[in-house]
Order: C-alpha cells, then sequence, then structure tokens
C-alpha cells in the first residue's frame, strides 16, 4: 500500500507521503513538506510547508506542525499539543523569513495540549507532560511537565520512570534495559 487518505482529507501537490502512512478526516498536507512510512496523522491536523516527519511518527488529533518541525522517527504528538514557529509574532509583521526550527528526536512523546515554544529541542525519548509549556531545550529521557516545564525525572524508551542507585544506574521494568545518570545526562548502556 503506498498510503492511505480519508476522502476528507486535502493533500498538495509536491509533497512526499511514505508508503502505509494513514491521514485521516479533514486534514491538510501542505507542498514541500516530507511525511516517512507508516505514520498516522489523525483527524484535523495540519502538516506545513517544509516540515519533516520520520517514520511511524504518531499525530492526535487538532495539531499543527508548523514549518521549522522536524520530528525524526518514532516520536508521538499528543491531541492538540503546539508548536509555535516565530518568537515574538505580530499580525502586521511578516517574519516569515524567521522561522525558528524545532527537532523533537526519536522516539520523544509530547503529552495533550502541551505547547513547545520554537527553537527548543526535544531529545530522544523525552517526554513532555500534558499541558506542560516548553521554553527551553529538553534533554534526552528527560521528563518534564508544567509551565514553564521544568523536569522532574527521567525516562525509559518504554516511558516508565528511572530510579537510579547510587552508582547512577537505572533498570526499566518493562524493557528490561540498563540506564546510566553521568554528569547529568542519561544514556543507555
Amino acid at each position: 500500500m503506498e498510503y492511505f487518505s480519508h476522502e476528507t482529507a486535502v493533500i498538495d501537490a509536491g509533497c512526499s507521503i511514505g508508503a502505509e502512512t494513514k491521514i485521516w478526516h479533514f486534514s491538510h498536507i501542505m507542498s514541500d513538506c516530507t511525511i516517512g512510512e507508516g505514520c498516522n496523522i489523525g483527524q484535523n491536523v495540519v502538516v506545513s510547508p517544509g516540515v519533516i516527519l520520520g517514520k511511524n511518527v504518531k499525530i492526535q488529533n487538532n495539531v499543527s506542525l508548523y514549518t521549522g518541525v522536524e520530528c525524526e522517527d518514532d516520536v508521538f504528538l499528543g491531541p492538540s499539543m503546539v508548536f509555535t514557529n516565530v518568537t515574538n509574532p505580530r499580525s502586521g509583521v511578516n517574519r516569515r523569513d524567521q522561522y525558528a526550527k524545532t527537532i523533537v528526536r526519536k522516539g520523544a512523546s509530547i503529552g495533550a495540549n502541551a505547547t513547545i515554544v520554537c527553537g527548543h529541542d526535544i531529545g530522544e525519548y523525552a517526554f513532555v507532560g500534558a499541558g506542560a509549556v516548553v521554553t527551553k531545550t529538553v534533554l534526552p529521557f528527560a521528563l518534564v511537565v508544567g509551565n514553564p516545564a521544568r523536569q522532574i525525572g527521567w525516562i525509559s524508551k518504554f516511558g516508565h520512570r528511572l530510579e537510579f542507585d547510587l552508582n547512577g544506574v537505572a533498570v526499566c521494568q518493562e524493557g528490561g534495559e540498563a540506564y546510566k545518570l553521568e554528569n547529568g545526562l542519561v544514556f543507555v548502556l
């Protein structure tokens, strides 16, 4: 199967859509965007020109991905979460040449109704809690919540809180992978 699009979806010419991707009701895929294989794009989603989505990206309903956003493989975007792309928007001032880039790294999840202020990347496998407002870069494996978002812990690839022992090692209860906390960063052993 090439890709599936619901009859109410609008797909502009000049975009690239990977095999087995599904695009649902009332979504708009604009020209010059790239969507990888196996993505699921929910209802009422807008993918703007220049946006890049890796493989297996899951976008829930009512999300707009504006120019400047890039999501790597296996990213999850919760319902009604928001990206911005200009730091100081004004209706009367055209700032299309000032779009800030935001990269959501492999395996990261962003919860429902969260807001990502442009220019702040989300690290690999990070987890942004529902309703959080991200105003600075989020580290890989970090768990952030609140407004403004603050880090409250670390999370595994499977989405479980990591509890580190005195040696700075934690094991994911579901995946069984070991993680190391060293110099303020987490990595898989």
